[in-house]
């Protein structure tokens, strides 16, 4: 079995490779190839790779190559983790969205637009040339926004399933706090990427007994302190929110405390200079306790369940393996049209993803998820099509944004910070 990681050079990738070490037994790797432009990182990267391999007894091939297309001839699958613009290109997304008084955030509002709007082209791209190569491999994307990418390659025709960390985070805090396995705990997990609620929490399975009541009230402060909302709007609500959605249901507040510290990108640039200077010592090998600051918690773990269960033959397990990814909707959420992509429960074999049913939704959470459902179709068209007018309307359509004057200056500030990874500006 041969993977490549496209955006291997990043500084998640020890990450991911201490998983496939852990994990060899779920996915047998006998190769992987980290691909990315960036020669110097993928040096240090790759080279840690190598010794993360040999210290738990990994047989595996590893290898680099800022060559694409050599580096995913003969993949199974490719994961994508790429950032375009590198954390600079973050760092103004997270800042020039706070000047209209708008929150300044990678995934949502103004700045997750201007990520989709550089990513979205590249990735396709990607995509069409691991397809002609090989036409049978999957790609699992893990490059935000999630949902708008996956969206891209779905409505492309690629063979494509998109992965986030969120799910897996809360099945791994939930289990902790019960004292059980995390293979025991079922998430009824429902939205959309970065806005979904865990709406029951079940042990053993979908049909299993739902603690979520229990969890709120033994253990309220704790989940609330996670998220950084009040307890007490988790146990008026009866779920439990995505943090994403704190900047829906506290965004004056965030903005306040986003203009008095330094952006997320800035704090990152650092540990990444820390990280890249550990990665260096030869005798580094395994991943370094700094790295589970940088994000990304067991992004490894469901990285390997699920491109493990891609690769399966199909119809070897016809009940598939359940796992939470970003897929077409195909009627599982019946107000949203059938090519919108949600990220739900699904059974996943080698024949792709097929969301599990969702029990009627309340109209609080259908409602935000139709809007902005709206507003990601509007920002893939920007993103293919280009031109100002589809920003200004994808961005007049965001809840975050919605109002015209808004609208017209962010579209202007993005354009003008963003004109380099643009092709029609």
């Amino acid at each position: 079995m041969k993977l490549a990681v496209v955006g291997g050079g990043s500084t998640y990738t020890p990450e991911l490779i201490d998983g496939f070490a852990r994990l060899r037994d779920v996915l047998p790797l006998e190769e992987l190839v980290l691909i990315d432009p960036a020669a110097d990182r993928l040096d240090l990267v790759g080279g840690l790779a190598r010794r993360i391999f040999a210290k738990q007894g990994h047989p595996g091939k590893i290898s680099w190559t800022a060559d694409l297309d050599a580096g995913v001839d003969g993949t199974d699958a490719v994961l994508l983790q790429l950032r375009v613009g590198g954390q600079a290109a973050r760092r103004q997304d997270e800042t020039w969205p706070l000047e209209c008084g708008c929150v300044g955030q990678e995934t949502t509002g103004a700045g997750g637009l201007a990520k989709a709007l550089r990513t979205v082209p590249l990735v396709l791209d990607i995509a069409d040339r691991v397809r002609r190569r090989n036409p049978d491999a999957w790609i699992v994307d893990f490059t935000n926004p999630v949902g708008i990418v996956t969206r891209a390659l779905l409505t492309a025709g690629h063979k494509a399933v998109g992965l986030c960390n969120v799910a897996i985070g809360f099945q791994r805090k939930f289990a902790n706090l019960l004292g059980v396995t995390p293979e025991e705990v079922f998430l009824e997990h429902v939205g959309l990427n970065h806005l979904t609620w865990e709406r029951a929490v079940r042990l053993g399975g979908p049909d299993g007994e739902d603690v979520l009541p229990r969890l709120i009230a033994e253990h309220g402060d704790a989940i609330a302190d996670d998220l950084r909302m009040p307890r007490s709007l988790v146990e008026r609500l009866g779920v439990v929110p995505s943090y994403y959605l704190r900047y829906f249901y506290q965004h004056d507040a965030v903005v306040r405390e986003l203009r008095t510290k330094p952006s997320r990108a800035s704090e990152v640039a650092g540990m990444e200079k820390k990280l890249l200077e550990m990665y260096g010592d030869p005798a580094l090998d395994e991943k370094p306790e700094l790295l589970s600051k940088r994000g990304g918690a067991f992004y490894s773990e469901a990285a390997v369940a699920l491109t493990s269960s891609l690769l399966r033959e199909r119809g070897r397990d016809e009940a598939g393996e359940v796992q939470v990814v970003n897929t077409f909707n195909n009627g599982t959420l019946p107000f949203l049209p059938d090519d919108a992509v949600i990220e739900v429960p699904a059974t996943v074999d080698g024949g792709g993803a097929k969301p599990l049913p969702v029990r009627p939704l309340e109209p609080l959470y259908s409602g935000l998820i139709a809007n902005i459902t709206a507003y990601e179709q509007l920002a893939l068209e920007a993103a293919l099509k280009g031109g100002r007018d589809r920003v200004f309307e994808a961005l007049l359509a965001h809840p975050l944004i919605g109002q015209i004057d808004y609208a017209e200056k962010l579209t202007d500030d993005l354009i003008a910070h963003n004109r380099e990874h643009l092709k029609w500006a």
